[in-house]
C-alpha cells in the first residue's frame, strides 16, 4: 500500500483532506483533476464544452493509468473517476483507497457557488446530486478500504484516521543495523 487514494462524490472533501494527509505524513499530493487541467491548458468545464462528458472520462482515464504508477503520493480523485471498471481497477490495486462519504445536502452547501462543476449546471443541482450518489455509491463501495464520513467529522480527525490505517498497512522500511 503506497498511495492513498481519495475517492468521493464532488463536495466530499478530497481535494482538501488530501492536501492535509499528505503535508502530515509528508507525501506529494496530487488532484487528477488538476492535472487534466495541466495537461490539457484548460479547466474542466472547457473539455466538457469541446469534448463532452465521454472525452474527459478518456482525459481522466489516461490521467488515472499515469498516476497510478507512482508510488508514496496522496491522490485526490474526481468524483466520476469510479465510472469505468478500468479506473476501479488501477485505483484498487494502486494504494488504500479512501471513500469520503458525504450527504447530498452537505455536497450541494460545499458546491453551491463552484462554476467549475459541469454536472451540476442544471435546473436542479440536488436531483443531479441524488442520481449520481445512487449510481456511483455502489461502486465507490466496491473499491473502498475504509468509508470516512465528512457530514460531521472534523478535518483534523478525519486526517488521523486516514494517516492511522495508512502507516498500520504500510510496511516499515528495514533499519540499517551497525555491528559494533
Amino acid at each position: 500500500m503506497s498511495n492513498i487514494i481519495l475517492i468521493g462524490p464532488m463536495g466530499a472533501g478530497k481535494s482538501t483532506v488530501g492536501r492535509h494527509v499528505a503535508t502530515h505524513l509528508r507525501l506529494p499530493f496530487v488532484d487528477s483533476d488538476k492535472e487534466i487541467e495541466r495537461r490539457t491548458g484548460v479547466n474542466i468545464p472547457t473539455i466538457f464544452e469541446y469534448e463532452g462528458e465521454a472525452g474527459f472520462r478518456d482525459r481522466e482515464s489516461a490521467v488515472i493509468e499515469d498516476l497510478c504508477r507512482r508510488e508514496g503520493i496522496v491522490l485526490a480523485t474526481g468524483g466520476g473517476v469510479v465510472m469505468r471498471p478500468e479506473n476501479r481497477t488501477r485505483l484498487a490495486a494502486s494504494g488504500l483507497v479512501i471513500y469520503l462519504r458525504a450527504s447530498v445536502h452537505t455536497q450541494l452547501r460545499r458546491t453551491r457557488r463552484d462554476r467549475n462543476r459541469p454536472l451540476l449546471q442544471t435546473d436542479n443541482p440536488r436531483a443531479r446530486l441524488e442520481s449520481l450518489f445512487k449510481i456511483r455509491d455502489p461502486l465507490y463501495r466496491e473499491i473502498a478500504d475504509l468509508i470516512v464520513e465528512t457530514d460531521r467529522e472534523h478535518l483534523r480527525s478525519t486526517i488521523r484516521t486516514i494517516a492511522r490505517r495508512f502507516r498500520r498497512l504500510r510496511p516499515t522500511p528495514p533499519r540499517h543495523c551497525q555491528a559494533t
